[in-house]
């Protein structure tokens, strides 16, 4: 988890101020709103609220936004979002709120941008010294904005401590999904994810992150496909030309791409998967490892047993003993 951020209390609501500029894009704005807004159905407690520099805000597309608030005296606890707006209106960012993004920032709110909207940021010196990313036909632009940041290429959202940018569109639903995770837990992200019917990624390789959004930063639509599968299929054991079939590729084209993707093999990929599934059983003491070494698709339970030490470094029993006087001390 990002430093000087706690998760959210149960029940507590995360204040999300939405700063719309003129010529906002429509989906930059409804994609990680509606992220938000689906999290409050499984527990979360997000209160939106939209604001700008006036009461209206016409938008890229023509829709024009009204009854906006005027920007709120910013707290720490507050997640400010910046949507992106039309290309032709980056010169204007300097008329944007420029002095309340920078007092939200100081006063320790966690600030998130689609696409463009890293521009604001940028005009803000919010980026300066930190790594970032846009859509990918505004980097060079935004490296001329900030020249002493570091513009990534090619990701989905870039987190440098609590400034938060994303690329395009869906990068913006993918960057809600992490933040959503960071205020909650797993669990309520893939909720969301899958009642928004979403992939389910994430920047950064953290071990100690479900394999369910991990090793999904890149952008090679095959190699999520293969994942997606092997996700949906723990309890299989597929061979290599039959995930190349799924990923409609050659074997040797498939496991050249999953490892340039993810750093990992298919089926390292998918054993990760199989033990991920496997804790999930043996919450339940009822499970037996041999009975969960054939849910999870194992060759037996010897195996199950080798890969969970070699994972955790506790043995399955170990782990279990351990799970269980945590609960009943947070009981």
């Amino acid at each position: 988890m990002p430093p000087n951020h706690e998760r959210a209390e149960p029940g507590r609501p995360v204040r999300v101020v939405v700063l719309l500029l003129p010529r906002v894009h429509l989906l930059d704005l409804g994609g990680p709103i509606q992220t938000f807004s689906e999290a409050n159905g499984f527990g979360a407690s997000y209160k939106i609220v939209f604001c700008a520099a006036g009461e209206r805000v016409q938008s890229a597309q023509g829709l024009v936004l009204g009854d906006l608030i005027p920007p709120p005296e910013p707290r720490a606890e507050d997640l400010v979002i910046v949507p992106g707006v039309e290309a032709a209106t980056l010169g204007a960012m300097r008329r944007s709120p420029l002095s309340w993004l920078r007092l939200a920032h100081a006063r320790g709110a966690r600030i998130a941008s689609v696409c463009s909207g890293a521009f604001a940021l940028g005009a803000a010196g919010l980026l300066d010294g930190r790594t970032c990313t846009t859509h990918w036909r505004l980097t060079g632009q935004l490296q001329r904005l900030c020249p002493s940041a570091r513009v990534l290429e090619d990701r989905l959202y870039v987190r440098d401590g609590r400034i938060i940018t994303s690329a395009g569109i869906a990068a913006g639903v993918d960057m809600a999904l992490s933040l959503i995770e960071e205020d909650h837990d797993t669990l309520m992200v893939a909720n969301v994810a899958r009642e928004m019917v979403v992939y389910l990624r994430r920047a950064g390789d953290d071990e100690q992150a479900s394999i369910y959004l991990s090793h999904r930063s890149h952008i090679h639509p095959s190699v999520h496909r293969v994942q997606d599968w092997l996700v949906a299929h723990a309890d299989r054991r597929p061979s290599l030309d039959a995930l190349a079939r799924i990923a409609c590729m050659s074997t040797r084209s498939l496991n050249r791409a999953f490892r340039d993707a993810t750093g990992l093999t298919p089926k390292v990929f998918a054993n990760k998967v199989k033990l991920q599934v496997a804790r999930d059983f043996f919450t339940d003491p009822s499970q037996t490892v041999a009975t969960v070494a054939a849910r999870c698709g194992f060759e037996d339970p010897r195996q199950l047993r080798r890969l969970w030490r070699r994972a955790f470094g506790v043995s399955v029993s170990e782990w279990r003993r351990t799970s269980r006087s945590q609960a009943a001390r947070s009981a």
